[in-house]
């Protein structure tokens, strides 16, 4: 192994907490939160792996299988279950027209309506009608699914969202459109006529290319690459976060989110909450119920933040039919405020739960959920599961590693193929042991773990090692995984010893994200030790490039 130049430690003892990972996808019974699902038998139960419920009491449920086939069963409100009838059922019925497709989103409207779209890219609307909201060009009611091409022949849709009875999908390259109700200029079309067919939500939007759509009862929100959010339609509770109560018929930015890069939107029935790159949540609108968890029910038409804990939010979950807010943060912790179960939550409540879903479940009126549902399989595994499950299993290694007096078991063949370095050192290595003492053990795992798993799980303080490595061995996509979970450990203490780790690693991403963070909160990073102590050139380079971008101005 190849022996590294001697190279400055970075002091990261002020860097917060480890990263944990995350998953949304649910344990098979926590599905059984729902009453609904009472209604399915246990191996009924056993084969679902997607599921939606909603309808203005939650009594209408839509679930796939393992064998992509589509069941639904409910009261079946104006045609809602898309089976062709408006008859109830309380067994699920399959809805053979989308049996087969894999569906990658859905949403649904207060009628109900449903838009859905399939991994495909393709869109099938059902259900209520009488404002257009279906997008066929009528108003009669959906009574199956129905594939939506108008204007959207050609574009692969990847995420949907409803209002009470508008639509909104978000397609691939980044465009919006928009039909459905339009009383209040929800669909942004410039005017209060209902839009009968999608039509391509432009003005503000035009230039933009969107990442992430969300809609309120009767309002419409758009994040785009850039990181502003972009609003339209009705404001009369302040939801659009523009300072006014006026309504809004083209799309506008919120511009008190200057300087502020949102990643994710979400819209209660007429409050709004927005996720920042630095793990922050701003929420705006409604505020009677306390949903935007600033500990009174004063309505606001600018952004405020909401104050959790010091940990990292990294999901943000409100729904369009509820006055309910909830939010995860990276050390799992799940909190819910607004209206819960009938009472007025005022500030976050730290629950028991382990997913925002369950919130909705349990709290929220009606108890729907506020996405699609994900239920992970237990039994058969893939070759990469099964590729992760025999990383450092001394049973089957023929190699092992040497850090810091402890072993790492791996094999040969895999790390020739996943990792260039390894095809040259390991080619006519016939050891079985190699010892490593250029990087700890911590490090140097979760590199060798990162070949078998394509992932990281590292605190940030470890991630600047895995960083050096990265660089070191030139493994670029590795390289990318350290700067995200480095970005998610900053805080004001660590900012400047990670700007420096960036601009040692030439990891330009990241140098970025920690000069404007250290720009955000510029007062209380100037006052830290690692700022004191910062790197001669790198301070002189800092000064000069705050200067520029105006932190200096009075």
């Amino acid at each position: 192994m190849p022996v590294k130049d001697e190279r400055g430690d970075l002091d990261m003892s002020k860097v917060v907490k480890p990263v944990q990972a995350t998953l949304s996808s649910l344990k098979m019974l926590d599905v059984g939160k729902w009453p609904i699902f009472s209604l399915c038998s246990e191996e009924e139960l056993q084969l679902v792996r997607q599921a939606c419920v909603f309808g203005s009491a939650s009594n209408e449920l839509l679930y796939t299988t393992v064998n992509d086939e589509v069941f639904v069963l409910g009261t079946n409100c104006c045609g809602c279950l898309g089976l062709g009838d408006v008859q109830s059922t309380i067994e699920p019925r399959r809805l053979d027209s989308l049996s087969g497709k894999k569906i990658a989103c859905l949403s649904y409207g207060s009628g109900p309506h449903i838009v859905l779209a399939t991994t495909e890219g393709e869109v099938f609307t059902w259900g209520h009608n009488a404002y257009s909201q279906l997008g066929n060009g009528t108003t009669n009611a959906g009574l199956v699914p129905y594939h939506i091409s108008t204007n959207l022949s050609n574009k692969q849709v990847i995420e949907v969202a409803c209002g009470s009875y508008h639509s909104l999908v978000l397609t691939s390259d980044g465009e919006v459109f928009a039909w459905g109700y339009n009383n209040s200029g929800q669909v942004g079309s410039g005017s209060t006529a209902n839009q009968p067919i999608p039509r391509r939500v432009t003005g503000c939007l035009q230039s933009k290319v969107a990442v992430n759509i969300a809609c309120g009862q009767m309002c419409s929100m758009a994040v785009v690459s850039t990181g502003e959010v972009f609003v339209w339609g009705y404001n009369g509770n302040g939801q659009l976060g523009l300072g006014s109560s006026g309504n809004q018929p083209t799309p506008c930015r919120v511009a008190a989110l200057q300087g502020i890069r949102v990643q994710r939107v979400a819209c209660g029935y007429a409050h709004t909450l927005v996720l920042t790159d630095e793990g922050q949540v701003y929420a705006w609108g409604a505020n009677s119920y306390g949903q935007l968890g600033t500990g009174n029910k004063s309505n606001q038409s600018y952004p405020t933040p909401v104050v959790l804990e010091k940990d990292r939010i990294i999901e943000i979950a409100a729904c369009h039919s509820a006055h309910t807010s909830a939010a995860k943060t990276q050390g799992g912790h799940v909190y819910m405020w607004g209206q819960c179960r009938g009472q007025s939550v005022t500030l976050p409540h730290l629950t028991h739960f382990s997913s925002t879903d369950d919130v909705f479940a349990c709290f929220a009126t009606p108890a729907v959920t506020w996405r699609l549902l994900s239920v992970e399989p237990d039994d058969h595994l893939t070759v990469a599961e099964s590729l992760k499950r025999e990383f450092d299993n001394p049973n089957t290694a023929d190699l092992k590693f040497l850090v810091d007096g402890k072993y790492i078991y791996v094999h040969k063949v895999l790390l020739k193929i996943r990792c260039e370095h390894f095809r040259s050192s390991l080619e006519d290595n016939e050891d079985d042991i190699v010892e490593m003492s250029e990087f700890s053990y911590p490090v140097y795992r979760a590199f060798l773990e990162y070949l078998y798993t394509d992932s990281i799980s590292l605190s940030p303080e470890e991630a600047v090692g895995l960083l050096d490595l990265a660089t070191f061995y030139r493994e670029n996509r590795l390289k990318k995984l350290c700067q995200q979970t480095i970005k998610q450990g900053i805080c004001e203490e660590n900012a400047i010893a990670l700007l420096s780790a960036a601009v040692k690693y030439e990891a330009q991403d990241l140098e970025e994200f920690c000069f404007r963070f250290c720009i955000n909160h510029l007062t209380v990073v100037t006052q830290t030790s690692g700022f004191a102590e910062m790197d001669h050139d790198l301070l002189k380079n800092f000064i000069s490039k705050a200067s520029r971008v105006g932190a200096f101005k009075n």
